[in-house]
């Protein structure tokens, strides 16, 4: 199978912090040029109780990366009976992936959670570059996820504002970015740990957006 066959590009993913929580979300087309390769794929990764990963990129080194990091947070958890922080682990995907700079990861990544200190979203690039943001967007949709958050968003936002922002951001790139679509994913992250929102749920907020 060549390589080219492998690539499954384009994608919309999001990260913001609200006031008690981390929303992060994704849609979930897979693309491999102009076929859609799949309607339901998994981009949003639950790392650890209160630490999640949205992937953009190759699906292969995508899969990988987010095992990595999963088998990090364990480890940190069993070493040091405490949660990894969620700056640390932005640090350690940098890492990892700045090592690769050369022969790099096809993907753009967005790390989120909630430790001690509060709620925390990262941007990571495939060169291992790290930056922390209120909120961030990653894959071929997010010039237009950006135009909604940069236009709604708000600090110390409530969660279900949040999670309605999410949706709304998302669908935006999916009415305008061939390449993504589907079904939405939203995770809510806060001291009480890792939430994924049903899926029913999902579409009810989406359709009321759309009507509202």
């Amino acid at each position: 199978m060549s390589t080219e066959n492998l690539k499954k590009t384009g994608t919309t993913t999001l990260g913001l912090v609200c006031k008690d929580c981390v929303i992060i979300a994704t849609e979930q087309r897979a693309t491999m040029g102009t076929l859609i390769a799949h309607k339901k794929t998994k981009k949003l990764y639950r790392i650890d109780d209160h630490l999640a990963l949205a992937t953009a990129g190759l699906v292969g080194d995508l899969q990988v990366l987010a095992r990595y990091l999963s088998a990090e947070a364990n480890l940190y958890r069993l070493k040091r009976e405490t949660p990894i922080p969620v700056e640390s682990a932005a640090t350690l995907m940098s890492n990892i992936m700045n090592q690769r700079k050369f022969m790099p990861y096809y993907v753009q990544l967005v790390l989120g959670g909630f430790d001690t200190t509060g709620g925390h979203v990262y941007s990571l690039d495939a060169a291992g570059g790290s930056i922390p943001d209120d909120y961030t967007s990653a894959g071929s949709g997010s010039p237009y996820v950006f135009g909604v958050l940069e236009d709604h968003y708000r600090d110390n936002m409530a969660e279900d504002d949040g999670v309605n922002l999410a949706i709304r951001a998302i669908s935006s790139a999916i009415a305008r970015d061939s390449a993504s679509g589907g079904n939405i994913a939203v995770a809510v992250i806060s001291k009480d740990g890792f939430k994924q929102i049903p899926e029913d749920e999902v579409k009810r907020r989406r359709d009321n957006i759309k009507n509202n």
